[in-house]
């Protein structure tokens, strides 16, 4: 079973859906750069202070990375695919950059360790998976209704 979205978009819908799917993968990297990294690695590259926020960031807040950089790709493919779950992917990646966010800025005081300037990419993270939760769910409303084949 599949929900696909019927009708034909526009250009710009294949360069947005592109941009965001190469976007996407490099989070994905990011993400895999950081939970692959050794102690060893790590200290090499970060202060003390740094080093300490890096290694004792818990599971659950590295879990949520991993769900929003994973659901962040899944959703991008989807959109590409023009499925109707692409939306509702989306927001589960939205939720797991919140989670993380508010891990990172609220609970471990992240820009006391990073430095105030460390709020940007968070920022325009947020500001991008926001727009891709608008931008699917614009462009499932636009080009058809969903579709159910089995």
């Amino acid at each position: 079973m599949s929900d696909v979205i019927s009708g034909k978009p526009p250009t710009s819908f294949w360069i947005i859906g592109g941009v965001a799917l190469v976007w996407n993968l490099i989070g994905l990297m990011l993400y895999y750069m950081q939970v692959s990294a050794t102690p060893e690695m790590l200290a090499a590259v970060y202060s003390e202070a740094e080093y300490e926020f890096l290694v004792s960031i818990p599971i659950w807040a590295t879990t949520a990375h991993a769900i929003a950089v994973t659901a962040g790709v899944l959703g991008c493919i989807l959109l590409l695919m023009r499925n109707a779950w692409a939306m509702p992917v989306f927001i589960v990646s939205l939720i797991g950059i919140l989670v993380q966010d508010i891990y990172s800025f609220v609970i471990a005081n992240g820009i006391e360790v990073w430095g105030v300037g460390v709020i940007i990419l968070p920022i325009v993270v947020l500001v991008i998976a926001i727009g891709l939760v608008f931008y699917s769910r614009s462009a499932k409303d636009q080009w058809g209704r969903t579709s159910i084949t089995y």
